[in-house]
């Protein structure tokens, strides 16, 4: 009986219709898995745009443009934005609340770069729009990728004015920095900032400063600025910049 029952699995149809079978199986399971393995997280809405013009030793080195996640963290991209533009004039201190003069402090080679310390310009200090520091608003988005930009903070609801911008995935960070945008253009002048001044202990080999900062204005209608818009704070600063 068992080799009556063999023998006809192996009539040339069964094995066919097996083959067949079997291809079915690979052609449909495979896009399925390969969708679940390059899914990645939602990356959510920009409401602002910022730049950074930075200077290495004297030497322009290159503008970073970055998205601010204002729908998620409105209160954190306030703080951020508003240090771009340094439209909140002073500090109780009589510091002036503007990244514009401010050093990169501290440059991890394959980890980050780390400035925005308005008070000292070392990462003493911890000064934010609101006076003193403030609470963490959520940690919903993730470290998940280089480009991406969190509060610098001592321990939790210390966020203050520094910021820092990966240079890889940093998953380990999450829950507890909070995360409020991403580099949107000049990633290259990251990595030159990171390849340049960056050493193993955090302490740049050269001075890199914030020559500049500020917003980068949206068109009537709320849509934001074309690439030519977001450049042409280099060549025209009187028609795009804040005061």
């Amino acid at each position: 009986m068992m080799r009556r029952e063999i023998s006809v699995l192996l009539q040339p149809r069964f094995v066919l219709a097996f083959l067949a079978l079997a291809v079915l199986l690979l052609v449909f399971a495979f896009p399925f898995s390969r969708q679940r393995g390059d899914q990645v997280e939602e990356e959510p809405e920009i409401t602002h745009r910022v730049y950074l013009d930075v200077d290495i030793d004297g030497q322009h080195l290159g503008r970073i443009v970055i998205g601010l996640y204002g729908e998620v963290v409105p209160r954190t991209v306030e703080n951020f934005r508003a240090l771009c533009t340094g439209e909140k004039g002073k500090s109780a201190n009589g510091k002036k609340l503007h990244y514009k003069g401010t050093p990169f402090h501290r440059i991890i080679s394959g980890f980050m770069i780390q400035g925005g310390d308005v008070i000292y310009g070392d990462g003493k200090g911890y000064e934010s729009i609101y006076g003193g520091t403030f609470a963490d608003e959520n940690f919903r988005i993730k470290h998940s990728h280089a480009g991406i930009i969190s509060m610098v903070n001592s321990g939790p609801d210390s966020n203050g004015s520094q910021f820092f911008i990966t240079t890889v995935k940093a998953s380990w960070l999450d829950g507890e920095h909070v995360v409020f945008g991403r580099v949107i253009q000049g990633m290259d002048t990251v990595y030159a900032i990171e390849g340049g001044a960056g050493t193993y202990n955090g302490k740049p080999r050269k001075k890199v400063i914030i020559a500049d900062s500020g917003e980068i204005p949206k068109r009537l209608g709320g849509e934001f600025s074309s690439l030519v818009d977001i450049l042409c704070p280099v060549f025209c600063p009187e028609t795009w910049l804040p005061s």
